[in-house]
Order: C-alpha cells, then structure tokens, then sequence
C-alpha cells in the first residue's frame, strides 16, 4: 500500500522513514533511529481501516513499537501536515563537510553497501531507492560472504536468492543501476570467502579482511597480496581495519607492507577503497597519500549499513580532494558501462 494516501502528501510512514534517515545522517544514537524506523514497520503493517481507527481513537501509543515521539509523529502526518520534530530537523539539516565538493559531484555511485541480508538495518530495497533519490546513478549490493557467521554472512544460497531480488529490484529502479555485488572475506591464506564460479557472476567484488587483524606485518601482507592478486576482486576494503571512534570502540591499524601492498593493488589493476564511514577513515591519510603517489586506483565508498549513512560519502569525498586525487582515478566517477567493463577485466 503506498504512503500517499488520506493521510496527506506525506503519510506517516513516509515521516518516520525520513526522520530516522536524517537522524542517521547526523550519527544519533542507533536507539533513536531504531525507535522510528520501527514505528515506521509497525504502521507500514496496518491497513488504512486500522489507521484510520487509531487516528480517529488517538490511540497510537497503544500500538506495539509506537512511542510517545513516534506516536505524536504519526498522529501529525495522518491530520495531513509536515510533523514538528520532522520539520525542525529538516531546518537544521547542513553539510557534512566542508569541502571535497568537486570530488563528490564527479561520483555516479557507491560500491560498498550492507542491507539486511546480512548485518544491515533497512532492506535492500530501501538503501537502493535512497540511493537513487540521493542522485546515485547505480549503486552496489555487498553484504557478507558466509564466514562471517556474527554479520549474517551470505551462503552461496542465499546469494544466489539475493541475485534474483536484486534482478527484479534493478528492472523497477531502471534507469538507476543496482549492481550485484558481495564485500567477500580474505581468508587467512588469502584465499576468497565464496566460490570462484559464483564470483564471476557478480558485478563488483570488495575483499575486506575481517579476523586476526593483529597478525605481524609479513603474515597480513602476504594475506593480503594473495587476495589482491586474484582475478575476481576489484576492490580492496577498509585496509587497516582500524577503528578510531563510535559505539563499537577503538581498534587499531592492522600492520602490513603498505608499499608491497599497494603495489599489488596497482599492478592486478584493483581499487584500494576510501572508506567513508567516520569510525573508520580508513586507510589513514599518510597511507592514502602513499597510494596516491604511487599510482593506484581508488573507490570511495560509504561501507553503509543504513540509509541515512549513503551520505557519509561526503566524508571520503573531502579526505580525497584534500589530498589532491584526481577525480578520474575513482572508479566510482566512471560511467556505470566503464566501471562493469573494467571489473570484469580479470575475468578467467
């Protein structure tokens, strides 16, 4: 049922949706974007008989995953107006960053992106079309490979069932492109967390390594290497892995050869990725310079796993003006027919 109904041109869903994105944009806590992403479910659920009534009873506080703020909330946008709380953080809403303008107008989309076919918040569905609306001409899929147990990583099953969804999610998006992609885990013998066979029918491929990141530098640089050297992985993820602020903690860098390891980078033609996301800024700015000097490719992505994170890109946009990258060096400000072009490059 859409949200455009006798509630007014922005129905209650529609309210909730855009309040826990821009809250998400702002880095609130993830409980106040849970409470009205979950208001948002909850209404989504009811026919409009059952809104109806409640609005009529005023008794949306009695509805299960309603809240006195998320209740108010509904309340307003049925009555047909721009709710209060939505309005005022409409006003407040600015920039992320200063800078890095150039940089962000040069990218067409985002090949780093979770949903809750693995260890995202909001569907697949959601963090595409936000994409789209955000002005992303495509948009890649990458949850987790299947070794990542913690994150709902995707068995080969279940990928294949997420290839049919994404598919048909594309057909209805068109002309936005929704790439078919997976953030795969390098293994401890740099080997890859997913089938060759299915790896070649993927659009994108980001290898990210996610455990003993406190191995030696010999150990990790050897890890890494083999990972970059297969044909199948266009990108390379969050290199250091490193963790300088937010609700999980600190984490430092992981250690490895950074020459050797961009070196690879640059010789098996694979984009070392900015990631956006501002626990991360990974890699650190000295190794991103090194990159940069040595002439590697790169794709700023936003590692989001909501969707008012899509917007984080702003973050790696700045990192990398202020550091002089050519725009024409991020994979991501290519047209979508030379991107797929050139990540099916290694193809066996």
């Amino acid at each position: 049922m859409s949200d455009q109904d006798e509630a007014g041109p922005l129905g209650p869903v529609a309210a909730l949706r855009e309040i826990g994105f821009l809250l998400e944009r702002s880095r609130s806590d993830t409980f106040r974007v849970k409470a009205y992403r979950g208001a948002a479910d909850a209404i989504e659920a009811m026919t409009q008989e059952q809104r109806t009534h409640h609005q009529a009873a005023r008794s949306w506080n009695t509805v299960s995953g309603v809240g006195p703020k998320t209740a108010t909330v509904i309340g307003q946008a049925m009555a047909g107006e721009v709710p209060a709380y939505l309005q005022q953080l409409r006003d407040g809403r600015e920039p992320l960053t200063e800078g890095g303008s150039r940089m962000r107008a040069a990218v067409r989309g985002d090949l780093h992106v979770h949903s809750t076919w693995s260890d995202g918040g909001s569907p697949l569905a959601e963090m595409m079309t936000t994409a789209r609306d955000l002005g992303h001409e495509y948009c890649a899929i990458t949850d987790h490979s299947p070794r990542l147990k913690v994150a709902r990583g995707l068995s080969a099953e279940r990928l294949r069932e997420q290839i049919e969804v994404t598919r048909e999610l594309g057909a209805q998006l068109a002309p936005f492109r929704v790439l078919q992609g997976i953030e795969v885990d390098i293994l401890e013998d740099g080997g890859l967390d997913q089938t060759d066979a299915l790896l070649a029918e993927l659009d994108v491929v980001v290898a990210s390594v996610h455990s003993k990141l406190r191995s030696d530098s010999e150990t990790m640089t050897h890890r890494m290497v083999g990972a970059i050297a297969n044909p199948r992985t266009n990108v390379l993820g969050h290199c250091t892995g490193r963790l300088i602020e937010g609700e999980r903690g600190t984490r430092p860098p992981s250690v490895f050869d950074p020459e050797v390891v961009f070196e690879a980078c640059r010789t098996f033609d694979v984009a070392l990725e900015i990631n956006s996301r501002p626990e991360r800024r990974d890699p650190p700015d000295e190794l991103l310079q090194l990159a940069i000097d040595m002439g590697c490719l790169f794709s700023i992505d936003t590692d989001a796993h909501a969707p008012g994170q899509l917007e984080f890109l702003a973050y790696g946009c700045a990192r990398a003006e202020d550091l002089g990258l050519d725009p024409d060096r991020v994979v991501n400000t290519w047209p979508v027919e030379r991107l797929l072009e050139w990540c099916g490059s290694g193809a066996l």
